[in-house]
């Protein structure tokens, strides 16, 4: 059996802002994320599992999120300058199932609403967006994988270094919001959000001894998504696997505010999640050791 897993969900800037935290408060405590056998990232979890797996320190990752939030970069040309409304979005997520991943069918309707939406940026203003989500090298980490679904077809991918994907156009794949963000075309297709078939793709951790998942569960959604993370952990432990989940706490929660793709808050959110992961790295220091 295999030792180490970590999973890092999506949720957006905010996402990526606190599991950033998250991962640095752990790291000051003794609790490394990179030093895990495998990091599986679903949508903004790509994006800060590829910065992990690839070497980037925890504490510089977090410095510059928190220095994003106070001086924001400059929006591509013709980029909207508030946050996204994620209403249609949402209407689609309502009908997956409450336990379960949503159906290849209707995953290729979410699909088809993301090839007809008008995106924020275009695809290469996305990808260099994302450019940031690299190793010290550039190549892709042994250990990373993202998950991403075809847009046609709704079928489930994890790409990894295998496939031969460049990392930020992988990663952008994984990232790739319905409606908000283009879909990626790799190898003749084009992929949207890893998340349309799971938030965190936990399962995919199943054949470790040992998992760390970090699950973006605003407050007003927790009773939502357990059930499925629940579902998801039993495939992990049914295989032997032990499973440590951390969601968002209460002060986490609070700095939150209400849209995942709110990235104005994001100082305030690395540092509740620096906060948090202090806190919790108490309960996980002998799980991971």
């Amino acid at each position: 059996m295999k030792d180490r897993a970590v999973v890092l969900g999506g949720g957006g800037p905010v996402g990526i802002a606190w599991e950033t935290g998250v991962a640095a408060g752990l790291a000051l405590e003794g609790v490394k994320l990179a030093d895990a056998d495998f990091i599986l990232g679903t949508s903004a979890g790509s994006f800060v599992g590829a910065q992990l797996a690839g070497g980037r320190d925890p504490q510089q990752l977090a410095a510059q999120q928190i220095e994003l939030g106070r001086n924001p970069p400059a929006r591509p040309a013709g980029a909207p300058t508030s946050a996204p409304d994620l209403t249609p979005l949402m209407s689609f997520i309502a009908r997956f199932p409450p336990d379960g991943e949503p159906s290849p069918e209707l995953r290729a309707e979410i699909g088809q609403f993301a090839l007809s939406s008008q995106a924020m940026f275009t695809e290469d203003q996305f990808i260099a967006v994302l450019s940031d989500a690299a190793s010290k090298d550039g190549s892709w980490p042994e250990k990373f994988a993202c998950s991403a679904v075809d847009v046609e077809t709704g079928d489930f991918k994890l790409w990894r270094k295998g496939d031969g994907v460049p990392l930020p156009r992988g990663v952008a794949s994984s990232c790739a919001v319905p409606g908000i963000y283009p879909p990626i075309a790799i190898r003749g297709k084009r992929w949207m959000d890893g998340g349309m078939r799971s938030a965190t793709c936990l399962d995919c951790a199943a054949g470790y001894r040992r998992v760390i998942c970090l699950a973006v569960v605003p407050t007003m959604a927790r009773t939502f998504m357990q059930a499925r993370l629940d579902r998801e952990a039993t495939k992990v432990t049914a295989e032997g696997g032990q499973v440590e989940v951390i969601v968002p706490d209460d002060a986490s929660g609070a700095a939150f505010g209400v849209n995942l793709m709110d990235a104005t808050r994001r100082a305030d959110i690395t540092a509740a999640g620096i906060a948090q992961g202090r806190r919790e790295a108490e309960r996980l220091k002998a799980f991971w050791s």
